[in-house]
């Protein structure tokens, strides 16, 4: 039986409902995406083998749920499910709209920022990517954000010779150095994996959070990914900044948060990524 012909029997099962049509969305190395348009209503179907990726559904139900209830909107959840070792994920279908309220973006980024905690980290790990994202929880930013994202993926991409010694190095001396750079946050509930492809605006121009790589971390960080792969007005910012303010020279510090994606996107893409995190490096340490 095929990866589709599952997918039917599931939904079938899980919402006694006739399928219409399904079409595929999109699809890789990570999940199969299909748009299912059942008798009443469209929803989203993800795939992917339970073996390869274990809990990634589990994970993505999770952080969705707690971006909701902390104040953003994200699909809701139809169901998850595991058969033959394959995992499902099926959520709201929302469309993409036309336009998108950036100044809406801004001040829902800030609610979420809003949500603080005792600790950096997550009470579980999970994944970004295909990768699995390393939580353990830590008291404070450096100790966190060197030891569970840049040591952690230096050593992973040095064992894979992605890195050399001498790249290893100069990270370790970034670290070391690293209060000198970013202020000084409470620990933050944010999005985690927040590029552009993990955006979007409804119909109505407002924006869904999807694909989340939840943590708690620093606000800083989800700025700094939608800026390396993508873009966004100054309004997103100043409305932003208006609930939020923003410590001074940030952006001469959003490149040190940038390191973070680039080894991940070094690992699992390859040497495409390794000139960016050169030129870091170069420049901090």
């Amino acid at each position: 039986m095929n990866n589709i012909e599952t997918a039917k029997q599931i939904i079938k099962q899980e919402l006694n409902s006739n399928i219409k049509k399904i079409s595929q969305l999109g699809g890789g190395s990570i999940n199969s995406v299909f748009l299912v348009e059942l008798e009443t209503t469209k929803i989203v179907l993800k795939i992917n083998d339970s073996l390869k990726f274990p809990g990634m559904f589990e994970n993505e139900k999770k952080g969705l749920l707690k971006l909701n209830k902390s104040g953003v909107k994200t699909p809701q959840l139809i169901f998850e499910r595991t058969k033959d070792n394959l995992a499902f994920l099926a959520l709201e279908y929302i469309p993409n709209g036309n336009f998108g309220n950036w100044e809406l973006f801004g001040e829902k980024l800030a609610i979420l920022h809003s949500n603080k905690n005792k600790f950096f980290g997550l009470d579980y790990d999970n994944y970004i990517g295909s990768l699995r994202q390393i939580n353990k929880k830590e008291d404070n930013w450096k100790g966190f954000y060197s030891n569970q994202r840049l040591l952690h993926l230096t050593k992973f991409a040095f064992d894979k010779e992605l890195l050399s010694k001498t790249d290893s190095k100069k990270m370790e001396e970034i670290c070391l150095k690293l209060d000198t750079y970013i202020p000084f946050t409470e620990p933050s509930l944010i999005h985690g994996d927040l590029w552009s492809g993990n955006l979007i605006f409804d119909q109505q121009g407002k924006p869904v959070f999807i694909d989340p790589a939840i943590y708690y971390g620093h606000p800083e960080m989800d700025w700094a990914m939608l800026s390396l792969f993508g873009s966004y007005p100054e309004t997103a910012m100043k409305s932003y900044c208006n609930i939020i303010p923003l410590e001074n020279n940030y952006f001469e510090r959003e490149k040190i948060y940038q390191l973070y994606p680039l080894l991940v996107h070094l690992i699992l893409f390859g040497r495409g990524y390794y000139r960016d995190i050169s030129e870091i490096l170069n420049f901090y340490s």
